[in-house]
């Protein structure tokens, strides 16, 4: 099994009415992974602001991101905690 850790994604859409939906539909398909999310119009700028917090594995988090990334108008950057997830977690609790 690969090792999940705790993570974070933000992202940055510009043009928000064209990529919205693109971008929320591949959320969603990730959504057993997403731990909190938080979305932020920016109507002035016709933009928006979303920042996630995700438990996944290094893989996952990549296909995520370029998932995301190949959508035009949308900037992406991520992280992953080196120590605390998943594995960690039920390796304490065993």
């Amino acid at each position: 099994m690969t090792e999940r850790r705790i993570g974070f994604v933000g992202i940055i859409i510009e043009n928000r009415r064209q990529t919205a939906s693109k971008v929320n539909a591949i959320l969603s398909e990730f959504g057993e992974r997403i731990v909190a999310r938080t979305g932020v119009p920016f109507e002035k700028g016709h933009c928006g602001v979303i920042a996630l917090i995700v438990d996944v594995s290094t893989d996952e988090i990549g296909e995520l991101t370029g998932r995301l990334g190949q959508i035009p108008d949308v900037h992406v950057k991520s992280a992953l905690s080196r120590k605390c997830g998943t594995a960690a977690f039920e390796k304490e609790q065993a």
